[in-house]
């Protein structure tokens, strides 16, 4: 039996507001992510995004409200197999939205910065400005 290659997969959070996007930068990297982070055995994504949502920026997710966004998938330019998978939701919250430690910064992102977030960021900022999400 030939091995089973684990794509790493992140649960993220899209929170738009007045047409721009939450993101976030880890310190040491110049590119910016979604807030979230990747799954904790046995977590669900609801739980996944509430513990990620909690650690980097002091919110609480309702998980009731969850939504999801989509699915996106970078592939390797070698054989297409799938190297990254980014799971999207919006929801409801309540608290701060203040970065932890683990954040260097966060920011509120229009379509015209995409180019400063993660490929697989990209591809969701794509989908937010052509359903009129994203400005």
């Amino acid at each position: 039996m030939g091995n089973i290659e684990v794509v790493p997969e992140k649960v993220a959070w899209v929170l738009v507001r007045d047409g721009r996007v939450l993101v976030t930068r880890n310190r040491g990297v110049d590119v910016f992510y979604f807030p979230g982070g990747i799954r904790e055995p046995g977590e669900s994504d609801a739980e996944t995004l509430a513990r990620e949502i909690d650690e980097e920026l002091q919110s609480r997710i309702d998980t009731t409200t969850m939504e999801h966004v989509g699915t996106f998938e970078t592939h390797r330019a070698s054989d297409g197999c799938t190297d990254f998978r980014m799971i999207c939701y919006t929801a409801a919250y309540s608290g701060p939205l203040v970065a932890s430690s683990e954040i260097a910064e966060s920011d509120w992102f229009g379509y015209g910065d995409r180019a400063r977030v993660s490929a697989v960021g990209q591809m969701v900022f794509d989908v937010l400005h052509t359903s009129g999400r994203l400005l």
